[in-house]
């Protein structure tokens, strides 16, 4: 008996340690994370506040002109602000609905063999290099746009908009069919059992449900529709006037910056500026991750009264 118990204390030693060291390395994982983050927004801080000095807060984010090698330098951004808005927009109003139409299919109406079929190919479908898209769009999509729309050329903002769209696309679908496949059975039986259709229940209560899992794809999506830089670069058309169509050739924020540091001088206004655009890029997207959590928690609290 004294053996038996002997050995018990020491397997529960172990597996005391065991849990220590995984919690140790969560929290060293976390922590990681905290300060590369802190470490980046301490650079585009020292790098991108410095182009305040030279021009105004204002003038930078509501400028129309981008001259940064006349003398002296203009630096607006509004052409850039505006471009990336629509684009992302567009790509989002166009990936979520399909993105969450065919989570919900996988989930909750495909057969379970075209299920185990569908998603590994989605999912693979993410790993495709963005300047792959960008020759997609190069080669096939933009030629296509251009005889639509009767345009003088396809690389246009609709171009960009759409294969982002195509890129947002996987990581939605898998986050959300997870999120859905996760919703306890329970809750759809009790829907079925009140009369409910198929139909209706994916609408009312899967969906719902899984809202929280959704909104992370969506936020995912959207983050990487916002950050994207390759595939804009290549489609969008390059133009730095103010777009007022989404068939108008234009230059999102991500390819200005890509296309800029290469020839900005290391310190200098030009450098500066592009670091700013950086920092402004960072501040929407941290906005809305604070709007979507904004909304994530008035949902629980609708679905929780």
């Amino acid at each position: 008996m004294v053996a038996a118990s002997d050995t018990e204390e020491s397997l529960k030693r172990r597996l005391r340690l065991g849990e220590r060291f995984i919690e140790g390395w969560i929290f060293l994982a976390g922590l990681l994370a905290i300060v590369v983050l802190l470490g980046i927004v301490a650079i585009l801080l020292k790098e991108g506040l410095p182009a305040f000095g030279y021009t105004p807060p204002w003038e930078f984010l509501f400028g129309t002109k981008w001259y940064p090698v006349s003398e002296p330098p203009t630096f607006g951004i509004l052409p850039f602000f505006v471009s990336t808005l629509m684009i992302t927009l567009l790509a989002t109003a166009v990936a979520v609905p399909i993105g969450v139409g065919c989570a919900a299919y996988l989930a909750e109406v495909a057969p379970s063999k075209v299920r185990e079929t569908v998603k590994p190919i989605i999912e693979l479908l993410a790993g495709i290099p963005s300047v792959m898209m960008g020759f997609i769009g190069l080669m096939l999509l933009s030629p296509l746009v251009q005889s639509i729309f009767h345009l003088n050329t396809g690389f246009c903002g609709l171009t960009a908009s759409i294969m982002l769209s195509l890129m947002s696309l996987p990581i939605i679908v898998s986050v959300s069919e997870d999120a859905l496949h996760a919703v306890p059975n329970e809750f759809k039986e009790a829907a079925y059992a009140l009369g409910a259709t198929q139909w209706e229940t994916i609408r009312h209560v899967c969906i719902p449900a899984a809202l929280s899992g959704i909104t992370a794809a969506i936020m995912l999506g959207l983050g990487r529709a916002i950050g994207e830089t390759m595939t804009v670069l290549m489609v969008a058309g390059g133009a730095l006037a103010v777009p007022v169509s989404p068939v108008e050739p234009m230059t999102p924020m991500t390819a200005a910056i890509a296309s800029g540091i290469g020839n900005a001088v290391r310190g200098g206004l030009q450098y500066q500026a592009l670091f700013a655009i950086g920092l402004i890029l960072f501040i929407m997207t941290l906005a809305v991750n604070l709007v979507a959590e904004r909304v994530l928690e008035r949902q629980k609290r609708k679905f929780a009264g």
